[in-house]
This record gives C-alpha cells, structure tokens and sequence, in this order.
C-alpha cells in the first residue's frame, strides 16, 4: 500500500504534476467520490487536459488568470489543474458569492475567462457584469493526453481572496513552489495514505479545501465531497462513505457537536484536524469524547503563508488552548513590537518565514508592503531579498516551545482599563453549556470605552440568565459582557468562518432598538 513517504519527493515546479504523476503511477484508484459516482485519477487527469487544451484553443497564455466559479465537483478540480497545467493563474471563486463580490474578483485579477456553469449562473440573484467571457464546463471535451507547461516555482499558480473582515477581499498571490510546500507539509505530519478516505467539506477557494485535494493526490487517498449543510447529514455521509480523515473549521465543527449520531465514535475516522481560527477549549474536549479513536490536530495558519504550526495529538489533552508548534520547513518568531524576540511566556506577533509565505497581494503593493516584510531577525547565511509575513495575531510561547494563541493584534477589546482577547471570553461561553454558537466583539461605551457583546445560539433549552450566571462566577467583572444577543443563526463567509462584517451589523441594528 503505498503511503505519503513512498511518494517521490523529486518535485515538478509545475503543480498539476501531482495530478499527471498520479494518474500515471495509480490510474485506476479513485481520486474522487460524491453521491453521484467515483472518479479514478485517469479519468480526472483526461477531463483536467480536456480543459487545458480548450484553454489554449481560447487564447490563454501562461500568466493569464483563469477564474473558476463552479460548484465542489471533479470538474471544479480537473477546471483547476487544467487551468495551471498551460501555465495559466487559477482564481477559484467561491460557489457561496454572490454577483458584486464576483465582478468584484473577475475585475481586480483581470481575468481573461471564466469557466463555469449555466445552472450555478441561473441560481444568482442577477446576471455577472458582462466583462469576461465565459466557458460553460459542458462544452468542454474530454482529451487523452497533455503535458503540463514547464513552470518554475516561483511562477504564480493561484490567486485566493480572502473572505476578509472588512471591504473587498485581497487577492493573496500563490506560487507553485508555496503548493508544493504546503502539501508535502501537511500530508507527512498528518501521515496520510493511500487507503485514506478524505471528507471534503471545505470549498476549494479556501487554501485548506484546495490543499485537501491536493493532499489526496500526493498520498493516492480518495477525497470524498459531501455538499450538504446540514450536520445530520454530513455526519450520515462520514459513515456511509467511510471516511477516515476529516478537516472542518471551528463553527462546522460546533455545528458537527450539535448532531446526536455525531456523539457516537465513527469507526473508520482515525483523524480530525480543526484549522480557520482556535476551537475553543470545550469544543476540543467534547471532540475527544465523541470521536476517542480519532487523532485530533490543532492547526494554525493564514491565508497568506497557508499553514504555520499544529498541535500533535499526543498532547491536545495537556494542552487544548495550544496552536502547537511550526510545521515543518517553517521558522515561527514571536516578536516585540520594536521587532525584537520575545521570550518565553512573553507576548508578541506571530511572524512566519518558510516555502509557504505567500508572494504578496495581487496588485496591491501597498498592503504587501504592510503585511510581507524583510525579515527583522536577519543572520548571515539567510537571502538578503527574503520577506517574512506578519500576522497581525498576538501568540505566547512556554518553555517547551508550544504556542499559544491570545488575540488579534487589532481585535483585542479594551475595556475598564483592561486588554480583554475574545477567544478567552468565548471559551467562558462554550463551557457554559448553554451555547450552540458565539462571536464575542466590542462596542463603543462611554464609561467602559469599550464593552463585550455576546452574540450567540443556544442549545436546545439553553438559558441567557443561566449564561450570564455562568459568566460571572467563571470571569472577572471586565471581561463579562455587557450584552448578550440571541440570534437564531450566525451568518456565515463561504469559507464556513463566521461572517464578521454581518455579525457585527445585527449588533449594530440591535443597539438601535
């Protein structure tokens, strides 16, 4: 059977390789499965070469961006391998937009064409401004052979915009070279294999959802796509497809705890990974308890270096508020705010270097100057031209080297003369018992300066008087809201992280009343 370390580790600059070598080596396995049938690498690598020789018959060049806004289909992947495969830049734009937000992206990239569908255009509230031509998948044919371009690894593969908390999103600008990185990472620490079965719930927009992909293909495991929403369902399809592997962002996994057949142990799951923001510490532990034989990493990363540590399993009991260490091939500094090191115990920017960081914004040099910088810890033997990326999240390390995560650097609340993080606040909410779901934000407050607002869903029977009760005997007086908003659902980004932007206006037309 092979596994992730049977793979040739000899790399092609070109990331459809992955792709190529696969159908090669393992034609007849199944790259992907939906409630629809199975898709065997060949079959995936024929339908991917069908769209890279359309791709040059319309005039794309290596350079050009190729947007992909299609539903999490094989097509949807075979679109995004073909697009790479002539040398082209691949903009997979998030099924879950809507028309100002993907004019927005086909505008700002410069897209030179859009690969889509006739049924997902017609579900949109109203027509795409039109600016770019379109290929409908249907009209695409399936070819028997093509060999990807030669590309080196510092050539542009992808372009990600980022959900973003405030505005339009940035584009975060991917080289083959940040793919390769980030795959052969992830699939080693979590020891992926063959006989792997990958649930992917994650859209490919998203740099975990597309790195899901490609961690099927290095390993020659399968990744199953499940489609629905709702936890009764998704967790249905864990057993029904017999998935081994499982990956979700911290509200999917809250909404995953709210489903009763999901507190019973799935068999054949032996791995959990959460990503997208800190699970809060009940949640880790209600994980453990319904899922014991699986092994569950705590991951941590930004769009804009993909992943930055992980927590091994072996010590998420010990340690469930930890974000772990670095992964592999990357250095993780905890800086002062002169950029000097902090020691341990101090708090400071969490700040990568490593085959991951990203290569900036798409054209956008003023904000990848903010954000990717030369690096302040320079030593001799390190590449003067070098730029690190600056998180712009507060971390803490110990004494054995795991970090911790504290806050936003922009987002910690102050108020009554205190530095208050919201995930800690959070935690309070979780452990409560009270809480299906909670975003915890500021407000502007005469008296406070700032003051807590709770926006949460309840449980089943859940109370707000016994949360606020909870609350303060679990809190000091700063850091206990000072509001508690029950809504009947958190809106969402199409990442599946909550949507700040509409969070924060329900809290805004509530204050209102």
């Amino acid at each position: 059977m092979r596994t992730a370390d049977a793979t040739p580790v000899a790399l092609s600059p070109n990331i459809a390789e992955l792709l190529w070598r696969a159908a090669a080596s393992d034609g007849e396995r199944i790259a992907i499965a939906t409630c629809h049938g199975e898709t065997s690498f060949a079959a995936l690598a024929a339908r991917a070469a069908g769209f890279a020789a359309e791709l040059r018959v319309r005039g794309i060049a290596p350079g050009d961006r190729v947007a992909i806004f299609l539903e999490r289909t094989p097509d949807a992947a075979a679109a995004f391998f073909g697009t790479v495969a002539v040398g082209a830049i691949a903009v997979v734009i998030a099924e879950t937009l809507r028309p100002r937000q993907i004019d927005y992206i086909l505008q700002h990239a410069d897209a030179k064409l859009l690969l889509t569908s006739a049924d997902l255009l017609a579900r949109l509230p109203r027509e795409l401004a039109p600016t770019v031509p379109q290929l409908d998948v249907l009209d695409v044919a399936i070819a028997s052979a093509w060999t990807p371009l030669p590309r080196i690894g510092t050539d542009i593969a992808q372009l990600i915009y980022t959900s973003g908390s405030t505005g339009f999103p940035k584009g975060v600008t991917i080289s083959h070279a940040n793919l390769w990185a980030g795959v052969q990472a992830v699939t080693r620490y979590l020891d992926l294999r063959a006989s792997d079965r990958i649930a992917s719930l994650l859209p490919f927009s998203f740099d975990y959802g597309l790195n899901q992909l490609l961690g099927a293909l290095w390993s020659r495991a399968t990744l199953v796509i499940e489609r629905s929403r709702l936890a009764d369902d998704i967790v249905a399809a864990l057993r029904r497809q017999e998935v081994t592997v499982l990956a979700a962002v911290p509200p999917l996994w809250m909404q995953l705890l709210t489903a009763s057949a999901f507190a019973e142990a799935i068999p054949t799951l032996r791995i959990m990974t959460s990503t997208g923001g800190r699970l809060p510490i009940d949640a880790v532990r209600r994980l453990r308890t319904s899922q014991p034989q699986a092994r569950l990493f705590l991951m941590y990363g930004l769009t804009e270096a993909f992943r930055a540590t992980y927590l091994p399993p072996d010590e998420v009991d010990a340690f469930p508020n930890s974000i772990g260490r670095a992964i592999p091939g990357a250095d993780i500094m905890i800086l002062k705010d002169d950029g000097t090191p902090c020691g341990d115990g101090e708090i400071g920017e969490l700040v990568q270097r490593g085959p991951t960081v990203a290569v900036g914004y798409w054209n956008d040099p003023a904000a990848t100057a903010t954000t990717f910088r030369p690096n302040p810890c320079q030593v001799d033997g390190m590449p003067d031209h070098e730029r690190v990326v600056f998180s712009g999240d507060l971390v803490r390390r110990d004494h054995a080297g795991r970090i911790f995560f504290i806050g936003r650097h922009d987002k910690l609340i102050k108020t009554l003369g205190h530095r208050v993080s919201p995930d800690e606040v959070t935690d309070a909410l979780y452990a409560s018992g009270e809480v299906a779901e909670a975003v915890v934000m500021a407000e502007p407050d005469g008296m406070r300066g700032e003051q807590i607002v709770a926006v949460v869903t309840l449980v089943p029977d859940g109370s707000v008087a016994r949360l606020r009760a909870f609350c303060k005997t679990e809190l000091p007086r700063y850091m206990q809201p000072a509001r508690y908003q029950v809504e009947d659902a958190l809106p969402r980004v199409s990442t599946g992280k909550y949507d700040v932007d509409a969070i924060r206006a329900q809290v805004a037309a509530r204050s209102r009343e």
